[in-house]
């Protein structure tokens, strides 16, 4: 059994499709069925089931692939922490995120510190969270960066961004210019949302239940650049996060004195997986980084 065989099996039980497969591999696709024919023989049964010129991965070949995922990645891991101790890894950081409009500012700094350092970063669904947590087990990502605990079992998570959450307002609203207020005070206004399941939505339903009050939906929204337009448009008001380096908002901000507001974003890794120095230089930047902006800001008199 050889290591090539095992990553053309790998690619091929993704796609489920020969000809596919050897065109995202190039090879020539006889070469690759070969190939796969003979791991089945040297494993001794099938690991797919074929019927015309169609292939789907049995029961057999679902089990193999799950044992030859966990090999291969070992195997990468192993080279990523060797190379690192070479000092032959220039260094790369895989990243998830739910927030990536909160990390931009951070990721210019890190770069103009370590400019050799290339990241690959993949932003998730805010509702598809659990996809980060399937990238984590299976090593395809070293870090994530989220608004909301995944709370799952080998996977740590550390407080790196602690944000007030403020109220905004348009500009000429009966609120605007206020310094701060008790949500009681919004009742049965008009309020810009993200789309059900998104878990910002469901922290400012937490607040609204603090506070005792039911909201008018008025628009649902899938990110935060879309909330802020139409907010600065004056289609409602809605919840926004503060920090000292953001910049002047199209709005007004007024802070709530009660409930008391706050959103926590963490950095999550699967420690049981190598992390490479540059990933853990990357970590204790964030800590660093976000420890100097997350000061309460200035609200306009």
């Amino acid at each position: 059994m050889e290591l090539l065989q095992l990553r053309y099996f790998q690619t091929v039980a993704r796609m489920e499709h020969m000809t596919k497969a050897a065109k995202e591999l190039r090879i020539a696709q006889p070469a690759l069925s070969k190939t796969i024919a003979r791991l089945e023989e040297d494993l001794g049964v099938p690991l797919f089931d074929r019927l015309n010129r169609k292939i789907k991965l049995n029961s057999f070949g679902k089990a193999f692939l799950r044992n030859v995922e966990t090999a291969l990645s070992a195997l990468e891991e192993g080279r990523r922490e060797v190379a690192d101790l070479a000092g032959t890894e220039r260094g790369s950081i895989r990243l998830a995120t739910t927030a990536l409009s909160r990390m931009t500012k951070a990721l210019g700094a890190f770069r103009k510190l370590y400019p050799e350092v290339n990241f690959r970063i993949i932003q998730i669904p805010p509702d598809s969270m659990m996809d980060m947590v399937s990238m984590l087990e299976n090593g395809d990502i070293d870090l994530c960066f989220n608004a909301a605990l995944l709370d799952e079992a080998h996977i740590r998570e550390i407080p790196v961004l602690h944000t007030e959450v403020f109220l905004a307002v348009p500009h000429g609203h009966r609120l605007a210019g206020r310094q701060r207020i008790s949500l009681q005070e919004v009742e049965g206004e008009a309020f810009i949302e993200y789309k059900c399941g998104h878990p910002f939505r469901m922290m400012n339903q937490q607040f609204c239940e603090e506070a005792g009050i039911t909201r008018d939906v008025a628009c649902e929204v899938d990110e935060p650049a879309a909330l802020a337009s139409l907010v600065a448009a004056g289609l409602g008001i809605a919840f926004v996060p503060g920090c000292r380096d953001d910049e002047e908002p199209a709005y007004d901000m007024v802070r709530i004195e009660h409930p008391s507001c706050y959103r926590t974003f963490t950095l999550a890794w699967q420690e049981q997986r190598y992390l490479s120095q540059a990933a853990r230089q990357f970590q204790q930047f964030l800590v660093d980084y976000f420890s100097q902006i997350q000061e309460p800001i200035g609200i306009k008199k």
